[in-house]
């Protein structure tokens, strides 16, 4: 079972999602995201906030992201779109979420939804984006080791 804070981002995604396909994004996200199915397992109060965030200050959230992308916003798919405003809204407005657990649930919702390798552009623009607007939290982080892969014996 996912948590509430889980399924209120899976609803936040599939919420913008139509949005972002058409090029149309709205508040009308809002009303859009209580009658899908699992509303009720998500934190209604988060999801709303998340959603009237994202749809108000869309340009903002977008100013934040494109300068790390490394591509045209209309290049970008609409679920990495979603994901990754998500994310940046919930870096630089929810700061009761740690940043490294926005970033990760960011990933979780590109790892389900989106591209084969569309977890690791997020994981990229977002890391940047929490630099930015949360730097003393970022720098008072402690490093993450570094993942390493089992090196293969070899007979001599």
């Amino acid at each position: 079972m996912r948590s509430p804070r889980r399924r209120t981002r899976e609803l936040a995604l599939q919420a913008l999602y139509p949005g972002l396909l058409s090029g149309t994004l709205s508040s009308e996200a809002v009303s859009q995201a209580a009658e899908l199915k699992g509303y009720e397992e998500a934190d209604g109060a988060f999801l709303g906030a998340m959603l009237k965030g994202i749809t108000d200050s869309v340009d903002d959230l977008r100013s934040m992201i494109e300068p790390h992308a490394g591509r045209k916003w209309q290049d970008i798919s609409p679920v990495e779109k979603a994901v990754l405003l998500i994310g940046a809204w919930e870096l630089s407005s929810a700061t009761e979420v740690p940043y490294r657990v926005a970033i990760n649930e960011a990933l979780e919702l590109a790892k389900r939804f989106g591209g084969t390798e569309g977890h690791r552009f997020v994981n990229g623009i977002l890391d940047r984006v929490a630099a930015a607007v949360r730097p003393e939290e970022v720098a008072a982080a402690p490093a993450r080791a570094p993942r390493t892969r089992p090196v293969p014996e070899v007979e001599a």
